[in-house]
C-alpha cells in the first residue's frame, strides 16, 4: 500500500471543520477561524524537517506558529491523520508525544510531560478515534486507549484502556467497553 503524500495528506486536515464541526459553513472560514488546522499543516512540514535533521528550522516555523495561533505544537510530536483541534486555543503537544488517526482535541488540552530525562518518552499516547475535552491534562507517558473519551478539565495520569471515558481529577475510568 502507498504512503499517501503529504499534499493528500493536509488535504485531508483541511476537510475536517466541515466534518467536525457543526458551526463550518464555508471554506472561506478555514483561514480566519481554525488556527488548529494551521497548527497542524505547520506541524506537518516542520515534523518532516525535524524528522529529517533540520530541527532548528523546524522549532522556528513552529515558533512562528505558536504566535499566530496560540498552539504549542512541538515538531518531534507524532501527529496522525485527520487529527481535529477544535477550537485549539492553548493546546499544548510535547515533543515525545504520539497521536493517532481521527483524533479530535479541544481547547486548553495539554499532552505534557513529567519526567525531564532527555532522550526517553515523556509525553502521552493517543490512539485512533479518541476524543480529549477541553482543558483536559494527559500527563507523562501514559496510553489513552482508542475510542476512548477523556472528560473536560479533567487530569489523566494513568493509562485509560480502549473505549473508555474516563474523567476527575485525578482521572478515573467511569465507562468501560461499549
Amino acid at each position: 500500500m502507498n504512503k499517501p503524500s503529504l499534499w493528500h495528506i493536509i488535504k485531508e486536515d483541511f476537510s475536517m471543520p466541515a466534518k467536525n464541526d457543526p458551526a463550518y459553513h464555508s471554506a472561506i472560514e478555514l483561514f480566519f477561524n481554525y488556527p488548529g488546522i494551521w497548527a497542524v499543516v505547520n506541524h506537518r512540514i516542520a515534523h518532516r524537517l525535524h524528522v529529517n535533521g533540520f530541527k532548528r528550522l523546524a522549532r522556528i516555523i513552529m515558533g512562528i506558529t505558536q504566535m499566530i495561533t496560540n498552539i504549542d505544537l512541538h515538531p518531534g510530536a507524532q501527529v496522525g491523520r485527520r487529527v481535529f483541534f477544535d477550537h485549539a486555543i492553548g493546546v499544548v503537544v510535547g515533543e515525545t508525544a504520539i497521536i493517532g488517526n481521527d483524533v479530535l482535541i479541544y481547547q486548553g488540552v495539554t499532552l505534557g510531560g513529567v519526567n525531564l530525562e532527555k532522550g526517553v518518552k515523556r509525553h502521552p499516547t493517543i490512539k485512533d478515534g479518541a476524543v480529549i475535552g477541553s482543558g483536559a491534562k494527559v500527563i507523562g507517558d501514559i496510553t489513552i486507549g482508542a475510542n476512548c473519551r477523556i472528560g473536560s478539565n479533567s487530569v489523566v495520569v494513568k493509562n485509560v484502556p480502549d473505549d473508555s471515558t474516563a474523567v476527575g481529577i485525578p482521572a478515573r475510568v467511569i465507562e468501560k467497553g461499549r
